[in-house]
């Protein structure tokens, strides 16, 4: 079976991803003149979309950037090796491909009843990071959107006790990588239906999907009810994580209370949002235009 690459990417369901990452990009200048990117390819619709994100910017921007797609082979029973290699030949893109046995680490670690993301997770960047460095690369993107920024904004909330989503770029802790997040604007919808008219070869995570009871899909089954009763609450979260107010929080290391004091006390007042919180106009909407 071929798994090439279908269709010229469809405008209208593209224009509305481009148009989120660029001002991503923007925002957080992930991508400079000279840059040599890695793009983390899993096999996802993320990940591909990612990938056509990117190299639509490279032939379209003012500056000059490299890309090297990477898909790290954790070993997972099953893994179908021939299809990213056949699609990444047949667009043109540098790629290699990384063989680890995370699979197995994971599976004799994890006890019964334990999820497998977090270990998994460690593994699978440990490798990543290692390998930007021997390819040279500068910058290392990875395919997360608006919800998967949202998940982990209530994850840290409910389980954590703690304000923290995931950055949109920030630097490994030994300081040798810099990751990028350039669909952070981007929900999930439109990389569903953008995947599905680009037939993307998806290759499903068996370690990960076969976790029905994970707490982060319960967060993200609250996300998605929200957003059908409340067209626009989510990018209203989004747009409020750009929009904080320290001294109406509760954080000491923030803002200094006994010093300073709050500023003002009209945070809550009706008329601060009352037309906010269900409106379905497009100001409230778009994120990305806002």
């Amino acid at each position: 079976m071929s798994h090439l690459p279908s269709t010229t990417p469809p405008a209208n369901l593209f224009k509305p991803i481009v148009r989120g990452a660029a001002r991503a990009i923007t925002d957080f200048a992930m991508i400079e003149d000279g840059d040599r990117v890695m793009v983390c390819l899993s096999g996802g619709k993320d990940s591909y979309t990612l990938l056509d994100v990117l190299l639509h910017f490279q032939r379209r921007a003012p500056i000059r950037f490299e890309l090297v797609a990477v898909n790290l082979d954790q070993g997972q029973p099953g893994f179908p090796k021939h299809v990213l290699p056949e699609y990444l030949s047949a667009l043109g893109v540098e790629f290699s491909i990384l063989e680890r046995d995370t699979f197995s680490t994971v599976m004799e670690k994890t006890k019964p009843g334990q999820t497998t993301c977090t270990l998994c997770s460690r593994l699978r960047r440990g490798h990543l990071y290692a390998h930007a460095r021997r390819l040279g690369a500068s910058k290392i993107a990875l395919g997360h959107h608006r919800e998967d920024l949202l998940e982990t904004l209530f994850m840290n909330m409910f389980f954590g006790a703690r304000l923290k989503a995931m950055a949109p770029r920030l630097t490994s802790d030994d300081g040798g990588n810099v990751v990028i997040r350039p669909l952070a604007y981007v929900s999930e919808a439109d990389i569903v239906r953008y995947a599905d008219a680009r037939a993307f070869p998806i290759i499903p995570c068996t370690l990960c999907g076969a976790q029905p009871n994970l707490q982060r899909v319960v967060v993200g089954e609250m996300l998605a009810g929200w957003e059908r009763e409340h067209p626009g609450r989510l990018n209203n979260i989004l747009r409020s994580l750009g929009r904080v107010t320290p001294s109406h929080l509760l954080d000491r290391d923030l803002f200094d209370f006994a010093g300073a004091g709050a500023e003002g006390d009209t945070a809550f007042d009706s008329e601060e949002f009352a037309a906010r919180e269900f409106l379905v106009g497009l100001e409230e909407l778009t994120v990305v235009d806002g």
